[in-house]
């Protein structure tokens, strides 16, 4: 199934869904094709909707250089850990967490091959949708300082959330006995 047939399958009731994707996808005119398949990627594979993921996937390839693909699956996965690691600190009132080493190879960081910003923009995205506000901050403040707007940002959040919005909604669909998709 092609990603548009499966946005276009989402029920009646996630119609902002679809409205949505189509303006800031289809239509976007505030992200570079990379900054915003790289998202649209990190998008879903941080929702972890399997179903998503691989129709994203499969139409990024269209768009995004392997390398850029590759970069922007490296951006989820080390986030997916970071995040979980950070956001652990940022929980903690345990104040003795934060000065020990994390002991955790991050490497992927300095060692992709897009430009720096896209690869933040990425980071970014998948830290909004996994609610890691040390990692949300933290890349927002490298972005800001590379020469991203709080308008670039701002573009690159909505379309995260309509894609984590579209997974959550595919997922709970699958789910249901009386699934319309």
């Amino acid at each position: 199934m092609a990603l548009e047939d499966l946005i276009g399958g989402l029920p009646a009731y996630a119609k902002d869904l679809k409205l949505n994707y189509s303006s800031l996808v289809k239509q976007n005119t505030e992200l570079t094709p990379q900054q915003l398949w790289g998202t649209v990627v990190v998008a879903a594979i941080a929702t972890r909707s399997s179903e998503l993921t691989t129709e994203v996937i499969a139409e990024a390839e269209a768009v995004l250089s392997p390398g850029a693909l590759d970069a922007a699956k490296a951006a989820a996965a080390i986030m997916g850990m970071n995040n979980i690691y950070y956001r652990f600190h940022h929980l903690t009132n345990n104040e003795k967490y934060a000065t020990l080493p994390s002991r955790l190879r991050m490497n992927v960081l300095r060692g992709h091959s897009v430009e720096a910003l896209d690869f933040e923009l990425w980071c970014l995205a998948v830290s909004a949708v996994n609610a890691c506000g040390k990692c949300v901050d933290s890349h927002e403040k490298v972005l800001r300082e590379k020469g991203a707007t709080e308008e670039l940002i701002n573009a690159a959040i909505r379309v995260t959330a309509v894609i984590h919005a579209i997974g959550v909604v595919l997922d709970s669909e699958k789910a249901s006995p009386t699934a319309s998709i």
